[in-house]
């Protein structure tokens, strides 16, 4: 872990700037692990996601924690309340990233939980509650088409059937697991109750512009927009390119084409709605061959569940239409559906007042993006801290930046948050 240089006031708080550069240190030391040379990807269980647990079960114990990998890879730390019943308040966010990644998606949120454990730990704050900090191992869905892995274990809601999902080449979820030294069979003894949880706070780089166009390093997320995500295939007939007529084709990527349109005409109707294609494949393309079948991804979000679903179905509809219009076959299956989130309106005024009490100005906005904190939704009250993103709110992408001084604030919010949740629990 990066040296710690941290000064208290005369609160035993950490002096402004003292968290800063060293979440900044920490991200850039574990960016050093990758699935690929010319770029951060970390993907699930790969010698990159390995690496990185490893490294950041070691900062745990560091800092003073008490820290273990659990069964799905998850990598948890402890500050330990001396009450022998207490409940535990969950600081966490994923490690895993997303190909061709930015430093900070994800880990921002598990290292400034981390500086904040430690501080308290070596303060020796005593608090009515564990403070546990989680590295998720899983939330992008990259290898295996299924996001929150990590979350879902430790929330109940994994799924056995997902052990049988395979990545791209034919490695089952299982086998990946157990090539790993985890014990699939141990999974749904992870699942925490909803009488030990006190709450959980997650801390995130926006990733998006909204912070950065209103000059603000903070925000405290509304509500987290559901998500549903689909695997389409189109198939038609392949033939040659310069012997069958244009009016009788059944050409597969004419119709991609068709869905990809529907999709933005339909999403751009409505506000806080958005879909996206994110991938198509060819199979067997060549330029000189009408391609035969198209495989899409469709991701479909929204902050109201009700607006979400509509769009679904005039999207199936619309492909239904497409399916008849071009002579072809549309197949869509649904890898995943979260539902919206409602942030926990008490943990959001102690963020606000934690703001506020730092001289800034308490702001709400909307997560377009998906987040590990859906999972405890139902289990326990969740809240988010936005920390603005720079070049323009890019995210997913090297280009993805954060400031030493905004990730200075969004510690020292959170510390104070923690602290007065404390208090209002004695």
């Amino acid at each position: 872990m990066p040296a710690d240089r941290t000064l208290s006031d005369d609160r035993g708080l950490p002096l402004p700037g003292m968290f800063g550069d060293r979440i900044i240190d920490a991200a850039n030391s574990l960016a050093r692990w990758s699935d690929s040379a010319d770029g951060l990807s970390c993907t699930y269980l790969g010698p990159a996601h390995r690496a990185v647990a490893g490294e950041l079960c070691a900062w745990m114990k560091q800092a003073g924690l008490q820290a273990y990998i659990d069964g799905v890879g998850n990598v948890v730390g402890r500050h330990a309340s001396a009450r022998p019943n207490a409940k535990t308040l969950v600081i966490g966010s994923h490690y895993d990233t997303v190909l061709n990644a930015g430093r900070y998606d994800g880990r921002l949120g598990i290292v400034t939980g981390l500086l904040v454990a430690e501080h308290l730990a070596k303060a020796a704050v005593a608090l009515p509650f564990h403070l546990d900090v989680i590295g998720f191992s899983e939330e992008e869905g990259v290898r295996f088409p299924l996001p929150y892995i990590g979350s879902a274990a430790l929330t109940g809601r994994f799924d056995p059937q997902w052990l049988e999902r395979s990545d791209a080449d034919g490695v089952t979820l299982s086998t990946a697991m157990r090539n790993a030294d985890l014990d699939p069979d141990a999974i749904s003894t992870l699942a925490r109750k909803r009488e030990d949880l006190a709450g959980y706070i997650e801390v995130h780089i926006e990733q998006g512009p909204i912070l950065l166009h209103e000059n603000l390093p903070l925000g405290v997320v509304s509500s987290i927009a559901g998500a549903a995500r689909f695997a389409i295939t189109i198939t038609g007939d392949a033939g040659h390119a310069g012997t069958v007529p244009m009016a009788l084709r059944r050409d597969a990527l004419a119709a991609a084409a068709d869905v990809i349109l529907l999709v933005e005409q339909r999403c751009a109707t409505v506000s806080r709605l958005v879909g996206t294609i994110g991938q198509i494949l060819v199979p067997n393309a060549a330029s000189n061959v009408i391609p035969g079948r198209c495989d899409l991804s469709l991701d479909v979000r929204a902050a109201d569940d009700h607006v979400r679903d509509a769009a679904i179905e005039d999207l199936r509809a619309g492909m239904a239409d497409i399916q008849r219009r071009r002579k072809v076959t549309i197949e869509i299956k649904e890898h995943s559906c979260t539902p919206a989130v409602a942030c926990s309106q008490q943990l959001r005024k102690h963020l606000d007042q934690a703001i506020a009490d730092a001289g800034m100005k308490p702001f709400a906005l909307d997560s377009g993006a998906g987040h590990d904190a859906v999972m405890f939704d139902g289990l326990t009250e969740v809240a988010m801290l936005f920390v603005r993103c720079g070049n323009g709110g890019i995210s997913h992408s090297p280009r993805e930046t954060v400031t030493p001084q905004d990730a200075d604030a969004g510690a020292r919010v959170l510390l104070q948050a923690i602290l007065a949740l404390a208090a209002e629990a004695n």
